[in-house]
């Protein structure tokens, strides 16, 4: 099932990181725990280390609700989990200090929240092969982070088509898209190409601006802002989220809607989204870590699809572009929230 070694298939990954849903893949069906062995199951302490790519609200969410589930799987089975959440401030090697204590202090088993997270831990983890359970990998199979025996993780992938018909369902007339996105993020990768063999198939020109730091954010959507595009797209891009509170009056303001990869970016501004609740994926990584603990990585795939399908619109910004929930109705559900500064 997942046999090969992290050393292998990480040497490329790594070069580029020093450089630097709604959807379908692969992922697995919970299988159940019947043949786990006796030596792993009877044991009733465990310490995880929940490490966060950075601080923002999509990563705060997800790490939250892994905590909270991880409580609650405590609570239910009698057993005592103890854990410790780190932020990587965004940094490879804040990152790789992180998860070579977390190693050398003999977790058994890290979380990660976000790819450059993962990509790191399991790095970290390839010795020892302790069960590393990511959250929030839009793209693992880009990631290269299938195929190791220890690793397996949540996924939430877009549905970027159809994020792409939201937009034209609002505006039917959209001519020009700005697509806003970092370098550095894997999670952006697939879903931009994805983005841009939609517009070209529409016959509808894009801009794209790309930044890496907060004021790089705020530069390129005024950019974009100056060159009057209709609307702008963001995939499930941690450096745009962690800048969304710095950008979404002015794009509002100038009655450009800004769809996004996840309710997160909704809840701190931005437009709109269909996509995966992180509240919900972080339940999903903590049981899947606990599975991982307790019927071992070989019972599990190499990850698990999270279900999305879920619109979520803020109504304060959609006052001020002058649209409403309403023009989704016929889509699917449709969840309204209000801007939060969290």
């Amino acid at each position: 099932m997942k046999k090969r070694a992290v050393s292998v298939v990480l040497a490329a990954v790594m070069t580029t990181l020093m450089a630097a849903g709604c959807g379908q893949n692969r992922g697995g069906t919970p299988q159940d725990a019947a043949g786990a062995p006796a030596e792993v199951a009877e044991k009733t302490t465990y310490r995880i280390a929940v490490v966060k790519q950075m601080d923002h609200a999509s990563l705060d969410e997800i790490a939250d609700a892994v905590c909270e589930e991880l409580d609650q799987i405590a609570s239910d089975q009698g057993i005592s989990i103890s854990y410790e959440v780190h932020s990587g401030q965004g940094d490879q090697s804040v990152l790789t200090q992180i998860g070579t204590q977390a190693i050398s202090d003999g977790v058994d088993a890290i979380i990660p929240v976000a790819t450059l997270a993962a990509q790191v831990m399991a790095t970290c983890a390839e010795e020892t092969k302790t069960p590393v359970v990511f959250a929030a990998i839009s793209d693992p199979e880009s990631a290269d982070m299938t195929g190791i025996d220890y690793v397996t993780g949540t996924s939430d992938a877009l549905n970027t088509a159809f994020i792409m018909d939201m937009m034209l369902a609002q505006n039917p007339n959209v001519q020009k898209v700005g697509l806003l996105y970092s370098l550095s993020e894997d999670n952006s990768t697939k879903p931009i190409a994805e983005a841009k063999e939609y517009l070209d198939g529409k016959g509808i020109a894009y801009v794209e601006k790309t930044a890496n730091t907060n004021d790089e954010v705020i530069t390129a959507a005024s950019t974009l802002i100056s060159e009057g595009v209709d609307a702008v797209f963001t995939p499930t891009d941690n450096v745009i989220m962690a800048a969304e509170l710095a950008i979404y009056e002015d794009l509002a303001e100038a009655g450009i809607p800004h769809y996004t990869g996840a309710d997160s970016f909704v809840r701190n501004g931005a437009f709109a989204t269909c996509g995966v609740n992180y509240t919900e994926l972080g339940h999903e990584t903590a049981d899947l870590a606990y599975r991982a603990l307790t019927e071992g990585m070989e019972a599990l795939e190499d990850f698990y699809l999270t279900d999305g399908g879920i619109i979520t619109v803020n109504t304060e910004t959609a006052e001020v572009l002058g649209t409403d929930s309403s023009v989704f109705a016929d889509m699917g559900e449709v969840v309204e929230v209000t801007t939060t500064e969290e």
